[in-house]
């Protein structure tokens, strides 16, 4: 068990239910999964290689392709062509990576103040686009082959039914909000 998935179930869960007052347990918010994702601009297959390596390589799960649904002559993209590259992390592999960003990645980052937390946000999902990759320890040893990688856009997705639960959730697990 991860040291932030055992913060949760002892902390965070306590915190949740005396602060919105459940009646089930199923009710309490938690995190589902967490997309990672890469859209390249290009079909050209080197970038999508490299997205999809640099990938694998932070998250040590195997990533899928995602091929276009319909052409796009102005980027000259067939349809079926690959367009990017994603991965789905779950259970003990969502919390690992979630703890890397949160302990490796974002204080590293140069003039990081936090996440901007939309005011239209209704859903459970909530999506922010990492820019500078090579803070990844993984991707930092090669670092002349990942320089030209497109932004990593990660969405975390939970069963929070509220914008407030969902924003004390993800406070809860330090990650620096800033609401607008």
């Amino acid at each position: 068990m991860n040291i932030l998935e055992n913060y949760y179930i002892k902390v965070i869960q306590r915190d949740l239910v005396n602060k919105f007052s459940y009646t089930r347990l199923e009710e309490i918010p938690r995190l589902k999964k967490i997309i990672l994702n890469f859209g390249c601009k290009s079909s050209e297959i080197k970038i999508v290689a490299l997205a999809l390596l640099s990938l694998e390589l932070i998250t040590t799960k195997q990533g899928s392709l995602v091929k276009s649904k319909r052409p796009n002559v102005v980027l000259k993209i067939r349809k079926g062509n690959p367009v990017g590259c994603l991965v789905v992390l779950r259970n003990t592999a969502m919390y690992n990576f979630l703890f890397k960003l949160l302990t490796e990645v974002l204080p590293n980052l140069k003039s990081f103040t936090g996440i901007t937390l939309s005011k239209e946000l209704t859903g459970p999902s909530f999506s922010f686009t990492l820019k500078d990759l090579i803070n990844f320890k993984e991707l930092e040893r090669q670092f002349y082959l990942f320089i030209n990688l497109p932004p990593l856009n990660i969405t975390v997705v939970t069963n929070a039914k509220t914008k407030q639960e969902l924003s004390y959730l993800l406070s809860s697990l330090k990650l620096t909000l800033i609401t607008r």
